[in-house]
């Protein structure tokens, strides 16, 4: 007999899931813009926020009014808790394509300084990343989430490069100094949507093994 809160709990996880189309999609946009230098894109990412915004808002109340009905317990508590912190990841993603197309949008302003190369390479690792972190907690899969949290070497490793690259056009040229930095903080806004996905796998793990693997994934 399917219990009253088994229907809060989908409907949940179905509100949920549209987010992290959002989200995804943000992501997505954002970096289509900056490489095809689309200023129109970048706009539509930034407008787009506020669907984001507005439907994490809702998520957190159908959790916190779930708890208050039904008072749940274990699994159900947990998968509960869960929601709320990857919601608030998939928020924060939003806000970190937001950031991307704002520094596209400064890009524009002056020419290319150089063929994007790492950054879409970066950008990506950090997309399949969010994706197979969403992919883990839909189909409740330890090993996919476990997947994710070694990637994000990955995309440390190449946001060091970027850094790096782009100091050496600076110290070479200070006419790119500015160009440098937007491209520099493009990559450390991926590394945080990387970083995010990560947060979500290390969820995913705890949700259905009950085991913390934060700090210490690779250890796992």
């Amino acid at each position: 007999m399917q219990r009253h809160i088994d229907v809060e709990l989908a409907g949940i996880k179905e509100a949920l899931i549209r987010m992290a189309s959002l989200a995804e999609g943000a992501i997505g946009r954002s970096i289509k813009a900056l490489v095809s230098r689309n200023a129109e894109m970048a706009h539509q990412v930034i407008s787009s926020d506020d669907a984001i915004n507005t439907l994490e808002i809702e998520i957190d109340e159908l959790c916190l009014r779930t708890m208050a009905r039904y008072q749940p317990e274990a699994k159900d508590l947990r998968f509960l808790a869960m929601v709320l912190k990857i919601n608030n990841d998939l928020e924060r993603m939003g806000d970190q394509a937001v950031n991307i197309a704002e520094r596209t949008l400064d890009l524009l302003k002056e020419p290319l300084l150089k063929p994007l190369i790492d950054i879409p390479r970066m950008a990506e690792i950090a997309q399949r990343m969010v994706k197979e972190s969403l992919d883990a907690f839909v189909q409740q899969d330890p090993e996919r989430a476990r997947s994710v949290c070694r990637q994000d070497d990955q995309v440390d490793r190449l946001d060091d490069q970027i850094f790096r690259e782009l100091l050496t056009y600076m110290m070479e040229d200070p006419k790119t100094i500015t160009r440098s930095v937007h491209l520099i903080l493009v990559s450390r806004h991926l590394e945080r949507i990387a970083d995010h996905a990560t947060n979500i796998a290390e969820d995913v793990v705890y949700l259905i093994q009950g085991k913390t693997i934060k700090h210490h994934a690779a250890d796992e």
